[in-house]
């Protein structure tokens, strides 16, 4: 990762400790990239476990497979599991002077995690805010994303170092699609998640409430084997658009431990539906 010297609060290892950065020249690189990037869409949660990052793969792979040029990025520091979702463990991004290439899922989409960059997946990752405040920037800025329809971008849960530096650098036109499950527990937390995005300064597009009922995979009926309902009022409380409930099916799992996005290989289920009916408001977005 680059280090920062040219501004007041520069550690003496040259890294930036500013909570917002610095302005210096390199910015204006970073406002090109933007500039090529339709729509910047961030998918997160203030609470783990709700299945985020499986809905961030899939709605960039249905995207791409709609024909619109995507991009995902994955900034879970801690935790990157998009290269898993997608069967790309081991893959590495060529790496060229201040720019990298992000990895290829198909023609369509491309992809950036740090996951890429770690010898061994058992390997803990332990930084501090600033060093992810720059890893974050520099996944936006030095890779080379090119003309993008969307950017998805995949946040590890909760309102800390990572969605507030994701939702600064890519700025105000940014987007935010958060994801709950129905439990009380799940949007207690994920409530925050609204209030935050709005603090920052930026839009819910919506919620997802994920793993809402139980897809029987004989009959395919569903289930509602646990609470339904608590996406859906948070988003009327809250005054955001309801995007829809996407089932607790075996079939999603399955497919993100093989490495195979559910939306590729079973759309015309009733889960795929489900999951197809959240991302029709993106596709309605202008071009």
């Amino acid at each position: 990762m680059s280090e920062c010297s040219g501004c007041a609060s520069a550690a003496p290892d040259g890294s930036c400790s500013s909570a917002t950065g610095c302005d210096k020249p390199g910015d204006d690189k970073l406002q090109k990239t933007l500039g090529r990037i339709k729509h910047k869409i961030v998918v997160m949660s203030g609470k783990g476990g709700v299945g985020k990052s499986t809905v961030a793969a899939n709605i960039a792979v249905a995207l791409s497979l709609a024909g619109k040029k995507v991009g995902l990025l994955d900034v879970d520091v801690h935790g990157p599991s998009i290269p898993r979702l997608l069967s790309l463990k081991g893959q590495k991004p060529h790496m060229g002077d201040q720019i990298m290439e992000p990895v290829p899922w198909s023609k369509n989409l491309s992809v950036m995690s740090l996951g890429f960059m770690l010898e061994d997946d058992r390997q803990a990752v332990i930084w501090r805010g600033p060093v992810k405040m720059g890893m974050i920037k520099q996944f936006v800025e030095d890779v080379m994303w090119g003309d993008l329809d969307f950017l998805i971008v995949d946040c590890p849960p909760g309102t800390g170092d990572e969605p507030l530096s994701t939702l600064q650098t890519l700025g105000p036109t940014a987007i935010a699609v958060i994801v709950t499950t129905p439990q009380g527990v799940a949007v207690d937390d994920v409530r925050r998640s609204v209030s935050f995005v709005g603090e920052v300064g930026n839009r819910v597009l919506g919620i997802v409430e994920n793993m809402s009922g139980f897809a029987c995979p004989d009959c395919g009926t569903i289930h509602n084997i646990f609470n339904s309902g608590g996406g859906e009022e948070l988003a009327t409380e809250a005054g955001v658009r309801f995007l829809g409930r996407i089932p607790l099916d075996p079939e999603v799992s399955t497919s993100g431990d093989e490495g195979f996005p559910f939306m590729k290989v079973h759309r015309d289920t009733a889960t795929g539906k489900a999951m197809q009916a959240i991302i029709e408001p993106l596709l309605a977005f202008p071009e």
